[in-house]
């Protein structure tokens, strides 16, 4: 991985860095919560239900995952009394993730990987997060025109003003970030009062800025930032970021990703997982187990669960292989 990272190019090192900042996000905010060095939150307590989201580049090739887990009493033991639940959404949101990747191949469209998603949540009693999507990732864009949402619009959600995707078909070559978030709640974001620190540059918009905070803010993102996801705690001048960056989002020169949050009693999971779609078949390259510590005694539907039970029995395949031949290398060494 070293060699890797210091890859370079007809004598030039390879850009490398952040797609997306660390985002931790406690209990009912859903996503998005990166928060300054100079604000004071709640320091996380035992049971407290943490929501990790990052991504990272190579030369503009994105890599992104979102984990679950929950705060143990103590560092060498793992979380007791989970509520049935936090198990539930925890299992039906990481299930959903599972075949959602599988389900995402050549030829197959984002209505159908919907379908999927809505049935596996349905069977465990939970809502996927309404605003939560998968987007398509090529060179530098994180997030692409393709869409998949997690759950289709009822006449009341068109009502209010969300959108229906556009049925698209993926294709070969093709990469996307398979974003799954669920809540016991009723899946209907709202706005809280944590402040918003992650942006993105529109690199469509222009303006000519008024504010001389706003224009070194703006100036420093288009140098430092020119098309992936930032936050404020990246600026050294963070007081000086904070002011510049409303003028800058009033005019549409930057895009927010507001933090999210779910009914205040709700359980939230979210996972996610980047998956490429090659001439071999779709490989998932990133995202963790789900911990053990997360169970349920409710059961998929019975094409859900073979799913499931085909995408573990290849998972012990791929380990299999790679332990024999991680055997084989060590005893030809010695």
């Amino acid at each position: 991985a070293g060699k890797l990272y210091q890859k370079k190019v007809k004598g030039v090192a390879v850009e490398r860095g952040v797609a997306f900042p660390v985002c931790v996000s406690v209990n009912d905010v859903i996503c998005n919560l990166s928060p300054l060095g100079s604000e004071e939150l709640e320091p996380l307590k035992a049971g407290d239900i943490v929501k990790i989201d990052l991504g990272c580049h190579i030369d503009g090739y994105i890599s992104v995952a979102a984990h679950t887990l929950i705060v143990p009493e103590s560092p060498d033991s793992p979380p007791t009394s989970i509520s049935d639940e936090m198990g539930n959404v925890a299992v039906a949101a990481y299930n959903a993730m599972l075949v959602a990747a599988a389900s995402i191949k050549a030829g197959a469209t984002n209505t159908q990987v919907t379908d999927i998603v809505t049935k596996v949540a349905n069977s465990y009693g939970v809502n996927s997060i309404f605003s939560v999507r998968m987007h398509q990732m090529k060179r530098f864009v994180i997030d692409g025109v393709k869409e998949v949402a997690l759950r289709h619009p009822t006449a009341d959600d068109l009502e209010a003003g969300e959108q229906k995707l556009d049925e698209c078909t993926f294709e070969q070559a093709e990469v996307y970030a398979v974003d799954v978030a669920m809540s016991t709640g009723d899946g209907k974001p709202r706005p809280g009062v944590l402040r918003t620190t992650v942006f993105k540059r529109n690199v469509e918009a222009n303006y000519k800025l008024k504010m001389k905070n706003s224009r070194s803010l703006l100036a420093q993102v288009d140098k430092k930032f020119p098309t992936l996801p930032f936050t404020l705690a990246h600026f050294e001048d963070e007081r000086g970021a904070k002011m510049g960056v409303t003028e800058c989002v009033s005019h549409g020169l930057l895009t927010p990703y507001p933090v999210l949050h779910e009914q205040k009693d709700a359980n939230v999971a979210h996972f996610k997982c980047t998956v490429l779609l090659l001439p071999s078949g779709t490989a998932r390259v990133t995202g963790l187990d789900m911990p053990e510590y997360f169970k349920t005694d409710k059961k998929p539907e019975e094409d859900i669960q073979q799913m499931l039970d085909d995408i573990a029995a290849a998972a012990a395949k791929k380990a299999k292989k790679k332990a024999a031949k991680k055997k084989k290398k060590k005893a030809a060494s010695s």
